[in-house]
């Protein structure tokens, strides 16, 4: 496989023509739009929308980046339509919610239709032999990604490749937690899920990331960048780099690479545009370990699970008690519920929980973080 190119261009403000130059620059680096997309072709773009959140937020694709590759695909004659499937919520209200909608009405976007799709086979899966796959992505010609730099509790890191999951429509998400229930086969599902699509390039709006207890309640960091690749394995390692992080330590990487779906290693990437020595943040807050199968169905008894492994925990100071966690649990006995109505916090019966950590990304008010036991954190040492 041949070298792979990342561009990285300095942005660090969400002003819309300076966002635009920014990634036009990117973008030519690595041969112009006309490299990705013709005039005349149906270009479907694929933004980060977990769930309706506020663009300063740093949960979704910010507008001023989406903005930015629309003017250069309209001014290129091409044919765009966006959307995505929301982990939560109708898709176009999340879209309204995060400041996409307007932009779009500006230059006359088509919402494209991710409540609806189809089963797509792929025999050559890893993990995943079929996908349900949202009308939008069916229809379009290709695709451009624009993920959101942040981190993530299941996965370490939520970018290039795990954008794409919203390309699974619907509830066929939640169930994708239950079919695959461990972080490492999640991983290889994601890899799987990137072959299936017409992918044709990938922006990741850095401008503003997300450290912490990402993917919506960690907090926003500057990164005063935009990364612009064909290669969202280049472009994912790459993220790792600017935060310190191993690469090595992500499976969507390394059996992304193994699968021919792009490059990680420094020599098969070649940087291009900005420095990335300015860019390269150590103290970004990100968990530095190798993501591992800590799934909750275990054949050994739960007792020494819940022991040693990372599980979800509400703090019920800020816990509001929406109910939000207890919706977005996939399993059908919920390992989570309220107890005497509404009165207090919802409540975990670890016993049932897989790990999938769905009600930590999708609670509103940050109450909910990825803890790791007290005998856990005297055997591993932290």
């Amino acid at each position: 496989m041949p070298a792979s190119k990342v561009a990285i261009v300095r942005c660090d403000t969400y002003e819309e023509n300076r966002v635009y130059e920014a990634v036009k620059r990117a973008v030519d680096l690595l041969g112009g739009i006309d490299s990705f997309a013709k005039k005349g072709e149906r270009i479907l773009l694929k933004p980060n929308i977990l769930t309706g959140s506020k663009p300063e937020d740093a949960v979704t694709t910010h507008p001023a980046v989406f903005y930015a590759i629309v003017r250069l695909l309209t001014e290129a004659g091409v044919n765009v339509s966006y959307g995505d499937s929301p982990g939560f919520g109708k898709p176009s209200e999340a879209l309204t919610k995060c400041g996409l909608t307007e932009v779009a009405s500006r230059f006359g976007l088509k919402l494209a239709d991710f409540e609806k799709g189809r089963a797509v086979e792929y025999p050559e899966g890893m993990i995943a032999k079929q996908f349900d796959i949202a009308n939008a992505c069916l229809e379009a010609d290709g695709i451009i990604s624009l993920p959101k730099m942040k981190t993530h509790q299941l996965t370490r890191i939520t970018g290039a490749i795990k954008n794409q999951f919203g390309c699974v429509y619907g509830l066929n998400k939640a169930a994708f937690h239950m079919k695959v229930p461990n972080q490492v086969n999640f991983s290889k599902m994601l890899v799987d899920l990137n072959h299936v699509l017409k992918l044709r390039l990938f922006i990741m709006d850095g401008i503003v990331a997300m450290e912490g207890n990402g993917p919506r309640g960690g907090n926003p960091v500057a990164m005063n960048c935009v990364i612009v690749s064909s290669d969202p394995i280049a472009m994912d390692s790459t993220f790792c780099k600017l935060i310190d992080l191993d690469p090595e330590f992500i499976p969507t990487i390394t059996y992304g690479s193994k699968t021919g779906l792009g490059n990680y290693k420094p020599e098969d990437v070649e940087l291009v545009g900005d420095d990335i020595a300015q860019y390269i943040k150590p103290d970004f807050d990100v968990v530095r370990k190798p993501v591992i199968n800590i799934s909750g169905k275990r054949k050994f008894p739960h007792f020494i699970g819940d022991a040693i492994f990372p599980r979800p925990v509400i703090d019920t100071a800020i816990c509001v008690k929406c109910g939000v966690c207890v919706s977005s649990c996939p399993v059908g006995e919920k390992a989570l519920a309220f107890r005497n109505g509404k009165k207090e916090a919802p409540a975990y019966n670890y016993r049932h929980c897989i790990r999938c950590y769905c009600c930590q990304e999708m609670c509103p008010y940050k109450a909910i973080t990825v803890k790791k036991p007290f005998l856990g954190r005297i055997l591993t040492g932290k």
